[in-house]
Parts: C-alpha cells; sequence; structure tokens
C-alpha cells in the first residue's frame, strides 16, 4: 500500500483547503485509512478514520469545520476543511491499510505530508 498526499498551501485564517491523498494497492473502500496531523509542539493528531465499519468521529479540535470523503474513482481519500485557524498550522498526513477494520491495521503506510500555514 503507498499513499501520497497534494493540496497543502498557506492561507488565511477563515479560509479553506482541500487535501488529497492518492491510494495504491488498496480499494478506498476496502480498507482503513485516515487524515492526521502534527502541529509543531504537539504530538501526532487523528483528523478521522475510514474503514469498512463506516467512518470514525471526528477529532474535537476540527469538529464542525472538515468533511472527509472518499473518492472511488480516482482512488483518494479526500479532506476538506473551513473555517481554519492559525492552530491548524502544521503537517498533515494520509495513512492507509489493507486491513478492513482499522483496529487491525497496526502498521498502515504513511505518506511523507503536506504542510498547512495559516496566518492570522
Amino acid at each position: 500500500v503507498r499513499v501520497a498526499e497534494s493540496g497543502g498551501g498557506s492561507v488565511q485564517a477563515g479560509g479553506s483547503l482541500r487535501l488529497s491523498c492518492s491510494v495504491s494497492g488498496v480499494f478506498v473502500g476496502r480498507g482503513c485509512m485516515g487524515w492526521f496531523r502534527q502541529s509543531p509542539g504537539k504530538a501526532r493528531e487523528q483528523i478521522q478514520t475510514v474503514s469498512t465499519s463506516g467512518y470514525s468521529s471526528v477529532a474535537e479540535s476540527m469538529k464542525g469545520r472538515v468533511a472527509m470523503s472518499i473518492d472511488i474513482v480516482k482512488n483518494t481519500l479526500d479532506l476538506r476543511m473551513n473555517a481554519l485557524k492559525p492552530e491548524d498550522t502544521g503537517m498533515y498526513y494520509c495513512a492507509a491499510s489493507d486491513k478492513h477494520l482499522c483496529k487491525d491495521a497496526a502498521n498502515p503506510s504513511w505518506g511523507q505530508g503536506t504542510q498547512v500555514t495559516v496566518s492570522s
């Protein structure tokens, strides 16, 4: 399984970004995958995951501001983010596994990440 993120960039507070994760080696509707982020000086945070059992809850820090979706034609996992805040600045990572359930996905494949910078 391989993943590659794209779509990061710099925006002003209140702006929007759409991140995309291109997945190969597993169909996006059949494995466990998700978006994570790591802000400077903080631990990596799970934003949301999806598997054959459905979508997980969204991280409290981003609730109401993100929408994650799969594109079965492009085989991508997309993350739309709105009302961005300076504290959303960080590296955003996609991870994917061919395991059907996330509880079984001990060693997913990670991408290189894409930088998101939100200025005030």
